[in-house]
């Protein structure tokens, strides 16, 4: 399931989940990002993605220098922290190890 962020008092409901979820922090002009798109639907976590020109508070909040970042969240606590482009078997592969 992937979700857009479309307020920011949201953000903090979709981190506090109890089970492993995803942030990508992403912008519509990215090409890496939209490569990644299709593989996040196909994940079986959920995904809420950011659009880093539209939240930018919250994109400084978390250091995002380059897109698509991606991090990984467990009832609030950051997990891991993905710079750049990953691929569908990659993603499992880190989802498998948490």
């Amino acid at each position: 399931m992937v979700k857009h962020l479309e307020e920011e008092k949201d953000f903090e409901t979709f981190i506090n989940q109890d089970d492993l979820c995803l942030v990508d922090f992403y912008a519509e002009w990215c090409g890496p990002c939209k490569m990644l798109a299709p593989i996040l639907e196909s994940l079986d976590i959920p995904v809420l993605k950011i659009d880093t020109d539209q939240f930018m508070e919250l994109s400084r909040q978390f250091g995002i220098m380059s897109i698509p970042t991606l991090i990984f969240f467990k009832k609030g606590e950051m997990l891991r922290k993905e710079i750049g482009f990953r691929n569908q078997d990659e993603l499992e592969e880190i989802i498998k190890s948490m």
